[in-house]
């Protein structure tokens, strides 16, 4: 069943939003060659709990870190780990999320580790553009295939495959709720949108083929075929006046990321 949230439960939601957004704008700061990924854990829970909120991922079904870190052709799900340490060229996706007061909030974004390859930066701008295209049809009266079809269209267009074992999903006060978000999909079909609706919408795009693999680690999910992935990610309300993104500042303009 998908909820529906008040104004007010809106306001507690973006509240943890921003908790999410600093954490990850202070772990983007970071990021750099020689940094570990357990570094970049240790800040985010530390940033949580200084901010009264409690980090959502850890221990959640027994994942054992506060952020996912996946590296390269790692999609999804990355364990952080004091012997992983970020090299020059590599490309980070850091996914986090918090519980705060009862409400939750998760955002993730990949980020170039010093200078990367022209074609590691084209996935990632595709990637973030194809958020940005769905949250434009976080509005409501549409379905929730204009926004799955977004990002695949957006995806597909530039040469590069989206993940489907994996998909976005409703959140609140669970992690994850009904309904679930594809990142592929057909315009004009799924639920309508309805104001109060929030959704976490994270487009995992591949640069070859849309496979992924778990490893032995019953967690890490990375490229059947090798190839590189990138993770974009916002937690997003439908609303009268448009899609609120609660998990950046309500003054922020600009690329989503």
């Amino acid at each position: 069943m998908v909820i529906c949230k008040s104004p007010a439960e809106l306001e507690k939601m973006h509240r943890a939003g921003l908790i999410v957004w600093g954490a990850l704008e202070k772990m983007r700061a970071m990021v750099r060659p020689g940094i570990s990924t357990k570094d970049l854990d240790d800040f985010a829970e530390k940033y949580a709990v200084e901010h009264h909120a409690r980090p959502a991922f850890k221990g959640y079904r027994g994942y054992p870190g506060s952020v996912c870190t996946s590296i390269n052709k790692e999609v999804v799900h990355g364990i952080p780990s004091a012997s992983r340490k970020l090299r020059e060229g590599d490309i980070l996706s850091l996914d986090f999320g918090v519980e705060l007061d009862g409400y939750y909030a998760d955002a993730a974004l990949t980020v170039p580790v010093g200078k990367v390859a022209p074609e590691r930066e084209k996935l990632l701008r595709v990637t973030r553009e194809s958020l940005e295209h769905a949250i434009e049809k976080v509005r409501p009266g549409n379905r929730l295939g204009d926004v799955s079809a977004a990002v695949q269209k957006w995806v597909e267009e530039n040469g590069y495959s989206v993940v489907r074992e994996f998909v976005g999903h409703g959140i609140g006060t669970k992690m994850h709720e009904e309904p679930q978000v594809p990142n592929y999909g057909s315009p004009g079909q799924g639920p309508r949108l309805q104001e109060g609706m929030v959704i976490a919408i994270e487009p995992m795009v591949n640069s070859g083929g849309p496979g992924v693999r778990v490893l032995d680690d019953d967690w890490t999910a990375v490229t059947a075929d090798g190839s590189d992935s990138a993770h974009f990610e916002h937690t997003v309300a439908v609303t009268s006046k448009g899609p609120w993104i609660l998990t950046r500042p309500k003054e922020a303009t600009g690329p989503c990321w």
